[in-house]
């Protein structure tokens, strides 16, 4: 259990550093979006769009499995229903 749950927090701190850094790339290949498209390096913009998809990706995963130990604060049954 221990390990799941570490592996799921590296895992969702990779995926933020991922976007973040998939969103810096891709400002320093479109010049800070101010480039014509003849001087935007595609290679760069590229790799920033999958940086971005990776980590959107991993993070989507990361935060999607539960274990018995890791439940949801709105799924607690001591609370009651405040629903009108």
């Amino acid at each position: 259990m221990r390990l799941y749950k570490t592996i799921t927090v590296f895992s969702t701190l990779l995926a933020v550093v991922a976007i973040l850094g998939g969103f810096i790339v891709l400002d320093v290949a479109t010049d800070r979006a101010q480039a014509a498209a003849s001087d935007v390096s595609i290679g760069l913009a590229l790799l920033g769009v999958a940086l971005i998809a990776c980590g959107a990706g991993a993070y989507a995963f990361s935060t999607r499995f539960r274990t018995a130990g890791m439940g949801n604060a709105k799924d607690d049954a001591d609370e009651g229903s405040h629903n009108g």
